[in-house]
């Protein structure tokens, strides 16, 4: 079985100065919206992941209104919510076990940021044994200060980020091929 888990697609990571000065792909958020629209029409699982930061500065943070889900994703009754406060989806909650007690062997996911959760996810639920299928066009990054002290744009985190995801712990699609594969 197959779920759509959408990762920390919130209202706070559209504060792109506190996490760089540059976001890709503006698109992201409504690209996972076209996915979640056709699980949601399958009746398929969904889940939603939310950061809950654990730095009072943060935009994720609970007690800031960044901490909100975006509109685009809100979920509806009946799909959960993976509240979490380190990268990955699968640190210190339930959600393993949840996949496994709907015998849920694949994952597709989209959500904010490819350099930073979503890797984080990716990795742990290849490694925990998922097949999942990363959406490129529905993840996006920020810009990075190296260790050479260069700044490397998002376009190329991403793009590096999902290179390094590709075929080892993730196939890396875009929208519209998922799209057309879910409507066979």
């Amino acid at each position: 079985m197959t779920t759509l888990l959408l990762i920390d697609i919130q209202t706070g990571l559209q504060e792109i100065e506190f996490y760089g000065t540059e976001r890709n792909n503006p698109e992201a958020e409504t690209n996972a919206r076209k996915i979640l629209d056709v699980f949601r029409n399958k009746n398929w699982p969904i889940f939603h992941v939310q950061h809950c930061s654990t730095n009072p500065d943060s935009p994720l943070h609970p007690s800031k209104k960044g901490h909100a889900l975006h509109p685009l994703v809100k979920p509806i009754e009946g799909e959960p919510v993976i509240q979490k406060n380190v990268n990955s989806a699968f640190i210190g909650t339930d959600l393993e076990s949840r996949l496994k007690a709907q015998n849920i062997s694949d994952l597709v996911v989209a959500g904010l940021t490819t350099e930073h959760c979503v890797s984080t996810s990716v990795r742990m639920a290849a490694n925990l044994g998922f097949n999942v299928t990363l959406i490129s066009d529905a993840t996006a990054a920020f810009d990075k200060i190296g260790a050479d002290g260069k700044r490397y744009s998002a376009e190329t985190i991403h793009q590096t980020n999902l290179a390094v995801l590709k075929d080892e712990f993730a196939q890396v699609v875009t929208t519209a091929t998922l799209l057309e594969k879910l409507a066979d």
